[in-house]
C-alpha cells in the first residue's frame, strides 16, 4: 500500500492508479486480507486483536451445551472434555431420515377454493379450521453420525481440578484440553479440517511412554462397528427410511405416537460409513485390537487420531436405494488422502483454510478513556463472563460473541455443504427439538443473514444450491397445490428440498412466502458483490420463477388492489371481529412486504441485464402497483394484517409485519418516516422478552430505526446464562458454550447477533453509506470493526474515538469501473467516488483525507 503525496499531480496520479489497477487485477499472488489493507493513526500504538477470542471452561462438560463446537461446514463434533471417559459426538450433514416426497395435495385446489370463500365473508376462525385440509406431510429428522469414545486409566479421574483448562480459539478454529493427573500434563487437541475433510485430534504428554487409552466408535442409529486389518474402526450404518412420527415440540400434553416403525416396515434410508485411524509415536508403544471393534493403546508418547466420514446421499431427488455412491469406499479414500499429511501439516492446512475466512473482519471495542472500569478481560470461564455482562457490560464479550457467529457459520456453512439447519450441523439427538429441519419463516434465512455484511460471501453457497432445489420440486407444489406457475415454498423444509406444507395448524403450516424470502437473498448477495454472472446465471432464473408464482397467487381483491388468500402471519393468531380465534385471513402484512421487495428487486435486476422489456417484468410492474400497502394501526403501531384485529398475543416472538424495515428496505428513515415511527411504536408493543432469534431481529431492527439506545438494550439482553437443567424458566439467553437459546438451543440467533452488531455500525443501501448509524456512545466509546462489507461491492472499515467518528476507510472489489457512495454520518452527507484497487481514507467530516493504492 503506498499513499499518494500532496502535490502529486492529476496526470501522473491517474496513470500510477492506471498501473497500480492492472497489476492488481492481473499479477498472481496472497489475497489481501480486508481487515489488514487500511490502519488507521487512531491504531498505530494497537495490534490486530485476535486474543482473548476464546470459549473457556475450566471443567468437563456436564450438559451438550457445555461441549465445544467445531466444524469444516460437513463435519461436525461436540468437545465433552471428559477426563477418565470422554465421548466425541460427531455429525455429518447429510444424515436425515427419510427419502424424496412427492410435495404435492390432492384435492388442494377445492379446499383452496373453500377456504377462500370463507375468507371473504369474513369467517376467519372457521376459514382456519379449513385450511387443515391444505396442510401435507412433516418434513424429515437431521440425525447424528455418533460418537468418538475414548476410556482413560482410573488415575486419570484423580486430576487435580485446578489444572483443567478446555478452550475454543476463535483465532484458529481449535479446541485444547490440559489437566495433570498422577504428576503428568495431559493435553488433547481438536479441529475439523475443511482441505482434507477430516476431524484430527492429538493427545500427548509430557512424559515419555505415559500415553494409555482405548478408542471406540458408536451411534445410536443402526450400525456395527469393527477394526479393518490396518487397524482402523470402520462404523456403518443406516437412517430410517422413515421418521418417527411427529410431536409438536412442548407440548405438555403430547398426542400418543405410534412406536417406531419396525425395520420391515421402514424403506432403505441413507447409508453412511465413518473410518477412524490411530497413528501413534514411534516409541516402544503398543496398539491392540480389543473385542474386534476398539482400539488400545499402551505406552506412547502421543497419539493423533483422523476420522473422515461420507453417506450415500446423492442429492435431494435420489432415492437412498437409487444412490450408486458407496461411502464405506468414500470414507476410506479421504482417509488415505488425510494420512498424506503429517498432523502439523494437516493443521497448517486447515489454519490456512480458516484464517482465510475469519481473518477478514476485525472487531474492537472499548470504553471511554474516562471510565474506571476499563476493558480486562481476566482469566475466567465463558459462563462468568456471560453472567458478569449484566454488571460490567464488557465490550470484549461482545467482541467475542460477534466473531463467535461468524465463527460459526463459517464451521457449519461452505460450499458443497447442506445449508445451516436449525442447529447449524450440531446434533446429539434422534429426535431433535423441531426436527433440526430448516424454518423458512425466518430461522434459515436469519442463518446467513451475516454472510454478506460479515465478509462470508462463500458461506452463502450452500443456501443457493438449496434454493435451486426448492424451486424443482416447488414447481410441482405450485402447479398442484394452487394452479400457479413458477415454484413456491413453505414454512418447512428438510434435506429432500420438501416444499408442501407442514401438517398441522395454519398457524405455523400455511404460509406461501418461504421461497420467495429467500430469493430476496439472491439479490443482495448480488448488491454486495456485482457479480453479474451470479446474477445472470444462479439468481435470475430463480427470482424469475419465485416472481411468476407469486403474480398467479395474488388474485383480485376488494377494491383496487391485490391480495393473498389465504394469509397468515406466521405462527401468530388474532381475534376476529366475532370474537373467535383464528389465523387465516387476506393479505398479511408480511406477505405483501415480502412481494414488494421480490417485485422491486428482480426489476432492478432485470434492468442490470438488460431485460426491463421482458413480458414478466411488465407484470411485475403492474402487480406492484397494486399491492396492498402496509398501513397504521389505530394505536399507531403498524397493522400485522389486512384488517385491524386485535391482537392475541401482544408480546409475540414474531416479527413478521417489520420485515420491510430488516431485513428488508421498503420501510427506511429517509423516505417512510411515518412507518419507521409506527414499527418503533410495534417495537415497543412487542416487548423485549422472547427467543433468542426474536431478541437479535430485534436488536437488528431498532438498528435500522437508527436507535442505539434500544438496539444496545436487546444486545445486553441476551448475555443471560442458561441453565440447560431448568432452560424452560428461560426466554432467549446464552448457553455456557455461547450457543443461543430458544429454548432449547438454536442457532440462528448466533447468526442474528453478528449481523445486529454490523448494522450498528455500517447499514447501506446499493447508493448509499451510513456510518456508525446505532452506535452506543456511552458503551462503545472507542473502536474499530474493520473489514465489513457494503453494498455496491464495497469494504468499510470505521475507527472512532470518545463516542465520535474518527477515521474510515473505503475501497471497492467492483470490476464494473467506479462505485458512487452518499456517505452519512450524524446529519453530514457527502459523495464518494470509489474506483477499484484504491483504499480511500476520509475523516469525520467525510472529507477525503488520502488515497492509498493497493499493491499486490
Amino acid at each position: 500500500m503506498m499513499i499518494v503525496p500532496k502535490g502529486f499531480s492529476v496526470f501522473l496520479f491517474l496513470a500510477f492508479v492506471f498501473v497500480v489497477v492492472v497489476q492488481s487485477t492481473f499479477s498472481v499472488g496472497f489475497p489481501v486480507k480486508d481487515s489488514d489493507v487500511w490502519s488507521s493513526s487512531l491504531e498505530e500504538n494497537t495490534s490486530t486483536r485476535f486474543n482473548n477470542l476464546e470459549v473457556r471452561f475450566n471443567a468437563p462438560a456436564k450438559h451438550w451445551t457445555d461441549a465445544l463446537p467445531i466444524g469444516n461446514g460437513r463435519l461436525g463434533a461436540m468437545i465433552w472434555g471428559a477426563v477418565a471417559n470422554d465421548t466425541i459426538n460427531l455429525n455429518e450433514d447429510t444424515l436425515w431420515t427419510g427419502t424424496p416426497g412427492e410435495y404435492s395435495g390432492a384435492g388442494a385446489i377445492t379446499a383452496l377454493s373453500e377456504v377462500r370463500k370463507l375468507v371473504d365473508n369474513g369467517l376467519y376462525a372457521e376459514a382456519t379450521s379449513a385450511a387443515l385440509n391444505l396442510s401435507g406431510e412433516p418434513s424429515n429428522v437431521y440425525q447424528l453420525l455418533g460418537d468418538i469414545k475414548l476410556e482413560f486409566s482410573d488415575s486419570h479421574a484423580a486430576y487435580i481440578e485446578e489444572t483443567y483448562r478446555r478452550v475454543l480459539d476463535l483465532d484458529t478454529a481449535t479446541v485444547k484440553m490440559q489437566y495433570s493427573a498422577d504428576k503428568i500434563e495431559y493435553t488433547r487437541e481438536y479441529f475439523a479440517s475443511k482441505p482434507d475433510q477430516a476431524i484430527v485430534i492429538k493427545l500427548s504428554t509430557n512424559k515419555t511412554s505415559s500415553l494409555n487409552f482405548t478408542v471406540s466408535l458408536d451411534s445410536k442409529l443402526h450400525h456395527h462397528s469393527y477394526v479393518n486389518a490396518k487397524n482402523q474402526i470402520l462404523l456403518e450404518g443406516s437412517c430410517p427410511g422413515r421418521r418417527i412420527p411427529p410431536q409438536v415440540y412442548g407440548n405438555e400434553n403430547p398426542t400418543k405416537r405410534s412406536p417406531f416403525y419396525s425395520e420391515d416396515k421402514n424403506p432403505k434410508g441413507i447409508q453412511f460409513s465413518s473410518v477412524l485411524d490411530l497413528q501413534i509415536s514411534d516409541s516402544a508403544c503398543e496398539l491392540r485390537v480389543v473385542d474386534g471393534r476398539k482400539l488400545q493403546v499402551s505406552g506412547c508418547d502421543w497419539a493423533v487420531i483422523r476420522l473422515t466420514a461420507s453417506s450415500s446421499f446423492d442429492g435431494p431427488f435420489t432415492n437412498p436405494v437409487d444412490s450408486k455412491r458407496d461411502p464405506g469406499l468414500e470414507s476410506l479414500n479421504a482417509m488415505e488422502s488425510a494420512k498424506g499429511y503429517s498432523y502439523s501439516d494437516l493443521y497448517a492446512r486447515h489454519v490456512n483454510d480458516y484464517q482465510e475466512l475469519f481473518h477478514r473482519v476485525t472487531l474492537e471495542l472499548s470504553r471511554s478513556s474516562n471510565s474506571s472500569a476499563q476493558n480486562e478481560v481476566e482469566v475466567i470461564t465463558t459462563a462468568q463472563r456471560v453472567t458478569l455482562f449484566k454488571t460490567y457490560e464488557d465490550p470484549s464479550m461482545v467482541e467475542l460473541l460477534f466473531q463467535y457467529g461468524r465463527y460459526l457459520l463459517i464451521a457449519c456453512s461452505r460450499p458443497g455443504t447442506q445449508p445451516s439447519n436449525l442447529q447449524g450441523i450440531w446434533n446429539k439427538d434422534i429426535e431433535p427439538a423441531w426436527d433440526g429441519a430448516p424454518h423458512l419463516n425466518i430461522n434459515l434465512q436469519m442463518n446467513y443473514w451475516p454472510s454478506l455484511s460479515c465478509n462470508l460471501k462463500e458461506c452463502q453457497e450452500p443456501l443457493f444450491d438449496y434454493i435451486s432445489s426448492l424451486s424443482i420440486n416447488g414447481n410441482k407444489t405450485a402447479k398442484v397445490n394452487y394452479g400457479a406457475n413458477g415454484w413456491v415454498a413453505h414454512q418447512v423444509s428438510d434435506i429432500w428440498a420438501k416444499t408442501s406444507p407442514d401438517r398441522g395448524q395454519a398457524v405455523w403450516a400455511l404460509w406461501q412466502m418461504g421461497g420467495a424470502w429467500l430469493c430476496t437473498h439472491l439479490w443482495d448477495h448480488y448488491t454486495y458483490t456485482i457479480d453479474k454472472e451470479f446474477l445472470r446465471n444462479k439468481a435470475y432464473p430463480l427470482m424469475e420463477g419465485c416472481a411468476s408464482f407469486l403474480l398467479d397467487w395474488l388474485i383480485e381483491g376488494r377494491g383496487e388492489y391485490l391480495e393473498t388468500n389465504p394469509s397468515t402471519s406466521p405462527e401468530h393468531m388474532f381475534t376476529a371481529p366475532d370474537g373467535k380465534l383464528a389465523s387465516v385471513s387476506n393479505s398479511s402484512t408480511m406477505d405483501m412486504q415480502i412481494a414488494r421487495e421480490l417485485f422491486d428487486d428482480i426489476v432492478s435486476a432485470a434492468e442490470e441485464l438488460g431485460r426491463s422489456e421482458d413480458d414478466l417484468i411488465a407484470r411485475v410492474r403492474k402487480a406492484q402497483a397494486r399491492l396492498y400497502p402496509t398501513r397504521i394501526a389505530k394505536d399507531g403501531s403498524i397493522m400485522e394484517w389486512a384488517q385491524d384485529f386485535d391482537d392475541s398475543d401482544t408480546h409475540h416472538r414474531h416479527l413478521s409485519h417489520l420485515f420491510g424495515l430488516f431485513p428488508g428496505h421498503t420501510i427506511n428513515i429517509e423516505e417512510t418516516p411515518d412507518l419507521c415511527k409506527a414499527a418503533e411504536y410495534t417495537l415497543y408493543k412487542r416487548g423485549e422478552e422472547g427467543p433468542g432469534w426474536s431478541t437479535t431481529w430485534k436488536a437488528a431492527l431498532w438498528a435500522r430505526l437508527h436507535n442505539s439506545e434500544h438496539a444496545y438494550r436487546m444486545v445486553k439482553h441476551i448475555f443471560d446464562l442458561v441453565d440447560p437443567e431448568h432452560e424452560s424458566d428461560f426466554e432467549g439467553g446464552l448457553y455456557a458454550n455461547l450457543f443461543t437459546a430458544h429454548p432449547p438451543f438454536q442457532i440462528d440467533a448466533n447468526f442474528g447477533f453478528s449481523t445486529a452488531i454490523a448494522e450498528m455500525l455500517v447499514q447501506s443501501t446499493v447508493k448509499d453509506l451510513y456510518l456508525l448509524p446505532a452506535l452506543p456512545r456511552d458503551k462503545w466509546a472507542n473502536g474499530c470493526v474493520k473489514g465489513i462489507k457494503a453494498r455496491g461491492g464495497v469494504t468499510v472499515s470505521v475507527c472512532w474515538s470518545e463516542g465520535d467518528l474518527y477515521e474510515f476507510a473505503l475501497r471497492s472489489s467492483s470490476i464494473n469501473g467506479d462505485i458512487f457512495k452518499r456517505l452519512h454520518y450524524r446529519g453530514i452527507t457527502a459523495v464518494a467516488n470509489i474506483s477499484s484497487g484504491n483504499v480511500y481514507t476520509f475523516d469525520k467530516q467525510l472529507k477525503c483525507l488520502r488515497i492509498s493504492a493497493l499493491l499486490l
